[in-house]
């Protein structure tokens, strides 16, 4: 993520009896501080030094802000920083919560109450918000860990006789009839009565290899080497970008379809606005961050007038850009 935002950093030292008070470089997991390339020969900075720092995708601030200051001080960092995973919470399966289609982050616990025959792993009654997502998935599954029935797979046969019953662990082997290649595991496997998931069998012909990327986004699923004819995946555009075109994209003939773009926010300084002679009209907000596409209002600053062809003064961002209307002093 390289934002050039137009952020003046305010620094300053203070001596305590004659020699400096230092802090120690912030090293920030899940985030980047705002012009980091100019700071890092740097192992040390001085008491009263400014940073701006942001974290990435599914990670937030305490403070919740897109970037958020911090100030070298006699006790350290002020505030401390740091980056929390963001953890949504989906529905459970075989069970329910109160905190169903709600936003969790790192830290939060979660009660979940699982249907009757069906638990979480180890029996948990609740799951946790880590750093790497939710500690166990809000899944309840069947206390009865045996599986029947494998999945069947079009094109393909399986390399051994069915059996009425699987124990957890047992695997199944599949292979594809000619021509049909696969797409994914050859094998399957019973997990506490439920069967991982089961490979595809297809014309080869027309396959594609990774998704194609695209700034400040990505996918929402892991990317594999290799898509069967037909295969899509969805796209998820950075904190304040806005997504635009299809989300889902498709493998067609050896090609995917065309990925989304994701459109840079405006971001609106002091410095910008005193540039301009402006200040926002709704709101008393120091700096503000408009998507693309959002519209934004301004009114001149007290002993100001429009300047001769700035007669309208609400704007919209576009993909990072912004048209400032202009004051000048009566």
């Amino acid at each position: 993520m390289s934002l050039l935002f137009g952020i003046t950093l305010i620094s300053w030292a203070s001596t305590v009896g004659g020699d400096a008070t230092l802090c120690d470089f912030p090293k920030i997991n899940h985030g980047i501080l705002y012009d980091e390339d100019n700071y890092k020969p740097f192992s040390q900075v001085p008491i009263g030094e400014v940073f701006y720092y942001s974290c990435d995708y599914n990670f937030m601030s305490p403070s919740k802000s897109f970037w958020t200051r911090i100030t070298c001080t006699e006790e350290g960092w002020s505030p401390t920083p740091k980056c929390l995973r963001i953890c949504f919470f989906p529905f459970v399966e075989n069970g329910h919560s109160d905190s169903s289609g709600r936003t969790h982050l790192e830290g939060d616990t979660v009660q979940i109450v699982c249907n009757a025959g069906y638990s979480l792993k180890k029996n948990k009654t609740n799951i946790s918000c880590v750093e790497g997502g939710w500690s166990t998935p809000p899944k309840c599954t069947s206390t009865n860990s045996s599986c029947v029935n494998p999945p069947r797979v079009q094109n393909a046969y399986m390399r051994q006789r069915q059996k009425y019953r699987y124990l957890s662990g047992d695997k199944v082997y599949y292979e594809c009839r000619r021509p049909y290649e696969m797409f994914g595991d050859a094998e399957v496997m019973c997990v506490n009565g439920n069967w991982t998931e089961a490979p595809q069998c297809k014309d080869s012909t027309g396959e594609c290899g990774p998704p194609p990327p695209t700034v400040n986004g990505e996918t929402t699923s892991f990317p594999l080497s290799v898509y069967a004819p037909g295969s899509s995946v969805e796209y998820q555009c950075q904190n304040l970008y806005e997504l635009e075109g299809n989300k889902r994209i498709t493998c067609r003939n050896g090609q995917w379809s065309e990925p989304p773009k994701c459109l840079h926010p405006c971001v609106i300084s002091q410095e910008v606005m005193r540039k301009y002679n402006l200040t926002f009209k709704w709101t008393a907000e120091a700096k503000l961050y408009v998507r693309s596409g959002e519209p934004v209002e301004f009114i001149c600053k007290h002993g100001y007038h429009p300047s001769p062809g700035s007669q309208y003064f609400r704007r919209t961002c576009q993909d990072g850009k912004l048209e400032y209307p202009i004051c000048v002093k009566n």
